[in-house]
């Protein structure tokens, strides 16, 4: 065995925790990060002084966050506030842990987006989705779904059981934010934002802060839960021919498709393996797309696969058990991550899946990443 390969098993998540989601003007990005690291602290049952690796997402200076923790670490890695960086740090923080750079890694993410009133494009980050000219990524997430729809057939109706399935699993949850059951005919009743993507297709803007502590498989044994282990992870960035708009082009499909069996190969299983799947779904749309890319179903068939409450507990592939981004909150994929760990361990009370032995991951973006989670 060479390469990453080697590294099958080799590492494992042994604490999580988060923040409660939601509004909290009177604290900040260090103080949400604070609260994370103490839950996931106290999940595992390790000291701080044990942790001597760090990565910070979303954070706006890690020396501060680390002197708010009180730690000095030998690894340290900054990670800007981009979405694709939750499947980018897990992957760089397992690595770091394989060649000895650190030995307990804790990754923290924090948001302070709805309190601050922070806006996802328009004028803070122009010119993002171009070459159109859009300023907002739901604006081209609704193009490529209008292109979808066009190629394959896929109706809104289809779009609809994504969001439906996603509000169910966060109604068994009574962490999330939005858990009053929704029906395809309240999506379809509902107004747009960017036709054809309606108000319940977009994820929620929370505050919040999410933590994962991650080690070498052999130490794991010495913690409080069960490991989960990191069985695999593939990885493809998307560059070209413009920039990060070309999804519109191909939904990421050769993106996604590499990735998947990158991260299949290294863990020695397929997509019928996986019992659940944490899907980035900042946009209802990117489900589908990930559906298709994966190999869950054929290019242009995800409308159908999804028909039904496919997506649902009890139906053929549980997705974002948690609520997701739709509607547990937008933690930009940290805590569908979290959401796994905590599946495998079987710890999801009333939305558990049945007997769960394998989670993936997959975040369909300009550096979409794929990771296998399986019970240690």
């Amino acid at each position: 065995m060479s390469g990453l390969n080697a590294l099958k098993d080799k590492i494992a998540v042994i604490g999580v925790g988060n923040t409660q989601y939601g509004n909290f003007p009177g604290t900040d990005e260090y103080g949400l990060a604070a609260q994370a690291f103490g839950n996931a602290l106290t999940d595992c049952g390790i000291g701080k002084n044990q942790i001597d690796g760090m990565l910070v997402s979303r954070i706006p200076s890690y020396v501060r966050m680390g002197e708010v923790l009180g730690l000095n670490p030998r690894w340290t890695i900054p990670l800007p506030a981009h979405g694709r960086m939750s499947g980018m740090g897990i992957i760089e923080a397992a690595t770091a842990i394989a060649a000895g750079q650190c030995e307990v890694a804790a990754l923290l993410y924090a948001n302070i987006g709805r309190s601050r009133r922070v806006n996802y494009g328009g004028d803070e980050s122009p010119g993002t989705w171009d070459p159109w000219g859009f300023t907002s990524p739901g604006a081209a997430h609704a193009l490529a779904f209008r292109r979808h729809m066009e190629l394959f057939g896929t109706t809104t109706r289809q779009l609809a059981e994504v969001p439906v399935s996603i509000r169910y699993h966060a109604g068994l949850n009574p962490d999330a934010v939005m858990r009053t059951p929704i029906t395809i005919e309240d999506h379809e009743s509902a107004r747009f934002i960017a036709d054809p993507l309606r108000l319940l297709d977009y994820c929620l803007i929370n505050d919040g802060a999410v933590c994962l502590i991650l080690t070498s498989a052999e130490r794991a044994r010495d913690f409080a839960k069960p490991p989960v282990l990191i069985s695999g992870w593939g990885a493809q960035d998307t560059f070209s021919p413009s920039s990060i708009a070309n999804f519109d082009i191909d939904f990421w499909y050769p993106a996604l498709g590499s990735a998947g069996r990158q991260a299949y190969e290294m863990a020695g299983i397929t997509h019928q393996d996986v019992d659940a799947l944490m899907c980035y779904d900042n946009f209802s749309p990117t489900v589908l797309f990930s559906l298709e890319g994966l190999g869950f179903c054929k290019q242009g068939e995800s409308g159908a696969f999804v028909e039904n409450g496919a997506l649902s507990l009890g139906g053929r592939l549980p997705v974002n058990t948690d609520g997701g981004h739709l509607s547990n909150s937008y933690m930009q994929g940290w805590a569908l991550n979290v959401e796994a760990v905590r599946q495998l361990r079987g710890e999801c009370g009333a939305r558990q899946v049945p007997d769960c032995q394998v989670v993936q991951y997959v975040q369909a973006t300009p550096c979409t990443r794929s990771i296998v989670y399986t019970r240690g």
